[in-house]
């Protein structure tokens, strides 16, 4: 219970926890959501064939978000808890999120 008081308090939340917070929850749920498309897809797979051109880059995705969630939630745990390691899962996170916006930026073909 000390932990989580010790996140509601106003005092010792921080801009920067709730950034971080917000990119965690973003990510958490942008990867639920790319695991249940992934699911319906396997299972939709023998009736709708044209559905296995989809799953590479839906497991590329997923794969990518669900790094991002893990970087973030890192993160997020190593600042709400001032952790000595945290720089380096800030780090992580934002190589994470660089990674996801590089996978998504639009490109020339």
């Amino acid at each position: 219970m000390g932990f989580l008081a010790s996140v509601y308090e106003l005092n010792h939340m921080r801009p920067f926890t709730v950034l971080i917070g917000i990119v965690l929850g973003s990510a958490a749920s942008i990867t639920f959501g790319l695991s249940a498309v992934l699911l319906v897809f396997c299972i939709l797979r023998s009736e709708h064939p044209e559905l296995r051109r989809e799953m590479p880059q839906l497991a590329g995705s997923l794969i990518a978000f669900a790094v991002l969630t893990a970087a973030s939630a890192s993160s997020f745990l190593g600042q709400a808890r001032l952790r000595p390691w945290r720089g380096w899962a800030h780090a992580a996170t934002l190589a994470g999120l660089c990674g996801v916006v590089m996978l998504y930026w639009p490109r020339r073909i």
